[in-house]
């Protein structure tokens, strides 16, 4: 089969995995001159680009006309033609069916064949500042309506997929009718459009790619592609840490894979029932005034329709670690100075491999003077509280929530040990989950795989 052209993207090898790199620019000129024809304007008329942001397949640029400002996604062909179609579909999908406040797209191409040389979307620029840049400063009770309102948001979403659409499969949305077409738009699960599926190499592997009937197929493509990627390596890696790597991650892989019917039903008739799930909603991803009123939800790239099982965990900028007393702020030694609690952060950064740094991302923008480690677990504490929150009000608008979460930590934990095991993170401990669970035994995998919480004690 002809694979699609990915021109102009090429693929870092770091540590912690692939990175996708834009092997040319795109050009603000180009930029204008696609705006000024779908916006049909004069050529009089002004049209200013400016560069906004850069995501980790995309680049997101301001257009700003006598209409109004609008904003242009120009993305990299990580998956060409299905990314683009399925984030336009999803979006136009959440606008017609929900009160989630999500971008109008005003035009879109899902080809290279444009004067940018790469696909883009252009979209409504929604007002409100990032979460993120308000979080610190927001009182608990505006945090507390963030969440409920963002709690309201999902259980539509859940409500719409389930008992309106009726989605089964699991997969990025696609239209079979035309997409130019919002309106005749009746979409259902098709291929799945994740990073997992597409990055470096594993874009050409010969896998299933859905829309798949359930978690059992769903996972073992998942496991798959591990397979395939380390049986690679074994045949044309030289380095022995490296072939280490690969056997261990083989031998996790083929665990996983005897473990998944035992979990999972290999055979599924009708379909899985799914819903579509933002899995990466962070709080750079919700956008606020300052009242604290969601104005937007962003970022909708790679967003699919996933088990019920799935859609029960936490929004991503309510996950952390569990923390019931509030950090005492005097207890933490200052930025510029030594402290003991300094080191104790120190000393866990490698078991908490990348889960350090985001949430200092979180609270990174003004220390006040502090050490990180304060604003760690200062964050940690809110999210405790904001759990319980979020719990709450989910039983209150989506009753069957409570159902779904309260049988799927087994599941969950699952999909946890594959992903670590198709990272390469924390191979070992996820083996103990593995030679716990066939024991009879059921703990938690973020137990297993999380340092006790005396080696993180915050308080000096």
């Amino acid at each position: 089969m002809q694979l699609p052209t990915r021109d102009g993207l090429e693929w870092d090898d770091r540590p912690l995995g692939m990175e996708p790199r834009w092997a040319r620019q795109p050009q603000l000129d180009a930029i204008a001159q696609v705006c000024r024809s779908v916006l049909a304007l004069d050529p009089k008329d002004s049209c200013n680009i400016t560069f906004h942001a850069q995501g980790a397949f995309n680049k997101v640029y301001i257009v700003e006309t006598a209409q109004g400002r609008s904003v242009m996604r120009v993305s990299l062909p990580v998956d060409p033609g299905h990314k683009t179609r399925g984030e336009v579909t999803t979006l136009r999908w959440i606008r017609r069916t929900t009160n989630v406040p999500v971008p109008k797209v005003i035009a879109f191409d899902d080809t290279q064949n444009n004067a940018i040389g790469f696909e883009w979307i252009l979209m409504e620029l929604m007002p409100g500042m990032s979460a993120y840049k308000r979080w610190r400063k927001m009182s608990m009770a505006d945090k507390t309506w963030v969440v409920e309102q963002i709690a309201e948001f999902q259980s539509q979403l859940f409500r719409h997929s389930l008992e309106e659409a009726n989605f089964h499969s699991i997969g990025t949305l696609s239209s079979p009718d035309n997409i130019s077409e919002p309106a005749r738009a009746n979409p259902k699960p098709g291929r799945i459009v994740a990073l997992h599926f597409f990055e470096g190499d594993h874009f050409s592997y010969e896998i299933a790619r859905g829309p798949f009937r359930s978690s059992y197929d769903w996972l073992n493509a998942y496991l798959s592609i591990v397979h395939q990627e380390q049986t690679e390596i074994l045949k044309k890696e030289e380095d022995d840490d490296v072939l280490d790597d690969a056997k261990e991650t083989l031998k996790l892989a083929a665990r996983l894979t005897a473990l998944l019917p035992k979990i999972f039903p290999s055979l599924q008739n009708p379909a899985e029932q799914t819903a579509l799930w933002h899995d990466d909603l962070s709080l750079q991803n919700i956008l606020v005034d300052d009242d604290g009123k969601v104005t937007g939800v962003i970022d909708w790239e790679c967003v699919s329709c996933e088990p019920l099982w799935v859609v029960t965990e936490m929004p991503q900028f309510l996950s952390g670690r569990d923390r019931e007393e509030e950090p005492d702020r005097d207890r933490y030694g200052d930025a510029d100075g030594d402290s003991s609690a300094d080191e104790e952060a120190s000393s866990d950064d490698e078991e908490l491999g990348n889960t350090l740094d985001n949430k200092l991302r979180n609270y990174k923008l003004d220390n006040e003077g502090k050490t990180d480690l304060y604003w760690i677990n200062l964050m940690e504490y809110d999210q405790t509280q904001l759990r319980e929150v979020y719990t709450t009000k989910m039983k209150e608008l989506w009753p069957q929530w409570e159902t779904e979460a309260k049988h799927g930590t087994l599941k969950l934990d699952f999909l946890g040990a594959v992903l670590h095991c198709a990272s390469g993170w924390y191979l070992k401990r996820t083996q103990q989950w593995i030679d716990a669970v066939e024991a009879g035994e059921y703990p938690r995998l973020d137990d297993i795989l999380s340092p006790n919480e005396e080696e993180f004690e915050g308080e000096a």
